[in-house]
């Protein structure tokens, strides 16, 4: 079986720093010269700079404390200690790193800055890390009142972006509600992966051992199920596997080959773990 990279403690630290790294990056040379805030501290050092010219990684360092202090108080030392680290290296990274506006095209800027900014926080979830911030209300709020963490999450995200129209504008507060979208499209393949599989569920009234051994053959992974059908009460076999996207199109021609009316179920699957695949 793949060794998983992540459970090497050296490889960790690389990711960890990679994530954050990412982040600053899309921060320094891509929203932040265009004063584009899409939430969280990072966002919110935009919005400082851009009123009151103060530099956006003292605006995060200030943020990320009152935040470490409130975790302190509400949700304990272990849930502290977790998040500090990421808290204070993500100022240090945003300040080291050279901060210029990599293209005039602001939708091109968002769509980059998205981009990024949703590879970095996946990053960092891939190692249980985080960068702080924003992330820490939320947590306290579900604590508390119960409260859905991505619900509240979401909605200080708002809040930032809200406060794009009081800086630069209306065009500001789309292009970040814009940005937002693209992170999060970013993260949900980022952390399924862009190899979809596809898991194909196979019944046959008449031909369903050939059809078995086909499979057994060419591929790997068959599982068999016990059902009854629905109308006849009858028991059956249905058999279950998974194959790459390139896959499908022979499989289902052998399929038909062997048996034309055979009832086939097909779904996108967004990550397989085991077997041929590894981790």
């Amino acid at each position: 079986m793949k060794n998983n990279l992540t459970n090497h403690k050296w490889a960790r630290w690389l990711v960890f720093l990679a994530g954050l790294e990412i982040i600053a990056v899309s921060i320094n040379l891509f929203y932040g010269p265009i004063n584009i805030a899409a939430g969280g501290s990072t966002g919110i050092s935009i919005l400082v700079d851009a009123v009151w010219g103060i530099n956006r990684s003292i605006t995060v360092f200030v943020v990320n404390i009152l935040m470490l202090i409130l975790a302190a108080i509400f949700l304990g030392k272990k849930t502290t200690k977790n998040i500090a680290l990421g808290s204070l290296v993500l100022p240090i990274l945003m300040q080291i790193t050279p901060s210029f506006k990599a293209t005039d095209n602001e939708l091109l800027a968002v769509i980059y800055g998205g981009a990024l900014m949703g590879l970095g926080v996946s990053l960092l979830y891939r190692v249980n890390a985080s960068s702080g911030g924003t992330t820490i209300p939320p947590m306290i709020l579900k604590k508390y009142f119960y409260l859905n963490p991505a619900v509240t999450l979401l909605m200080i995200d708002m809040v930032v972006i809200f406060l794009n129209i009081f800086v630069d504008g209306w065009n500001a507060f789309f292009l970040a509600a814009f940005s937002q979208l693209v992170t999060a499209i970013t993260m949900n393949y980022t952390e399924t992966g862009f190899d979809k599989k596809y898991q194909v569920r196979i019944m046959s009234n008449d031909n369903l051992d050939q059809i078995r051994g086909m499979l057994q053959e060419n591929y790997g992974g068959l599982t068999i199920y016990d059902v009854v059908g629905g109308y006849s009460d009858d028991k059956k076999q249905q058999l279950l596997i998974v194959v790459d996207t390139n896959e499908y199109g022979a499989l289902i021609s052998s399929i038909h080959e062997i048996d034309p009316d055979a009832f086939i179920i097909t779904s996108t699957v967004g990550k397989v773990h085991g077997g041929r695949w590894g981790i």
